[in-house]
């Protein structure tokens, strides 16, 4: 059998696109990770898996030629994506360096290769192309993805097999538990609701108002859409944004998550100002940690993906929040 390799497979990203292979009848799956004292492997439990393998392990039965001819794709969404790690050596080896040897492998075996870039090597601009004038990478981890990035764009011209990059905009949905509090902030909010029904949002920072700081949010319903297209398009290569392709607010998520929480109860839907004079949004302040390490605004721009092809149309925010919080709430009534 060929195998579709996925790294980072008990991840959020990666276990998602492994249930959906399995979806589309894909059992020959090898699933590589680094499992941690999370509770990650329970994103792979309703999985079927041909194998599991530690990240070292992988890399060692690739240079030993355990997988020569029989990789269909790799699907490389294993990271450290803590973007507080300081340990700028591991990061860069974990990400960087990993990811090489990979690419490596993929173009010497003509494997196709989909990784995982990230919108985090936009840093605070406010340009979201995907061109080097508008990179500006604030962290280490950061830097690991647009290190890796530059690299590609090198072996773009005379590359053997397809290369697609993916810089994933602010991902939310269902398999993100394990994250704790890199985990969305849809899922944070939902559980403020659950728990305090209410939601305690950011006040302004740099000249924004209390909650007005906007990012591009998109569901790993699309995220994982775009994935399988690519994997069925080998033609297709690149450095690609993958967002919503809008800008939301804080306020607006927020919402989104108390009204889906209120639609299931049986609740009329409620506004931003009203939820706020309700208390059912609140404000804290913006904590100094933070300060010029974040990004108050963030769009996709989604041109040079529609370009390549894909044409099927975002999840709104309130459709994607509403699925997500259906789906937390099946969950807790289990």
């Amino acid at each position: 059998a060929m195998f579709i390799v996925v790294t980072g497979a008990a991840g959020f990203i990666g276990a998602n696109l492994v249930k959906a292979l399995n979806e589309r009848g894909e059992r020959d799956v090898i699933a590589v990770d680094r499992l941690d004292g999370s509770d990650k492997f329970r994103n792979l439990v309703d999985c079927e898996i041909a194998d599991y393998l530690d990240a070292d392990e992988f890399l060692e039965r690739l240079d030993d030629g355990d997988f020569d001819g029989e990789l269909e794709a790799v699907l490389h969404q294993g990271a450290c994506s803590d973007t507080m790690e300081r340990d700028g050596a591991f990061m860069m080896r974990n990400n960087y360096r990993y990811s090489a040897r990979l690419l490596d492998f993929c173009q010497n075996d003509d494997v196709p290769f989909l990784y995982a870039s990230s919108a985090s090597v936009y840093g605070g601009g406010t340009a979201f192309a995907e061109t080097r004038a508008n990179e500006d990478p604030l962290n280490v981890y950061a830097y690991s993805k647009f290190l890796f990035d530059e690299l590609v764009r090198r072996t773009l011209p005379d590359r053997t097999a397809p290369i697609a990059g993916f810089r994933y905009f602010n991902v939310y949905g269902p398999r993100e538990a394990h994250k704790g509090r890199m985990a969305s902030v849809m899922w944070h909010f939902y559980h403020q609701v659950r728990a305090e029904g209410r939601v305690k949002l950011f006040e302004g920072s740099g000249g924004v108002a209390n909650g007005e700081q906007r990012r591009d949010f998109v569901s790993i319903e699309d995220v994982v859409r775009i994935n399988l297209d690519f994997l069925d398009h080998p033609e297709r290569s690149g450095i690609f944004n993958v967002g919503s392709g809008r800008a939301e607010t804080y306020n607006a998520v927020a919402a989104a998550v108390i009204n889906a929480v209120r639609a299931a109860e049986g609740k009329p839907a409620a506004s931003v100002e009203e939820l706020v004079r309700e208390g059912a949004i609140g404000y804290i302040p913006f904590p100094t940690a933070l300060v010029g390490r974040y990004q108050n605004y963030t769009k996709a721009d989604l041109t040079r993906l529609r370009a390549a092809g894909y044409d099927a149309p975002t999840l709104t925010l309130d459709e994607g929040v509403r699925r997500y919080v259906e789906w937390m709430m099946a969950r807790e009534r289990r």
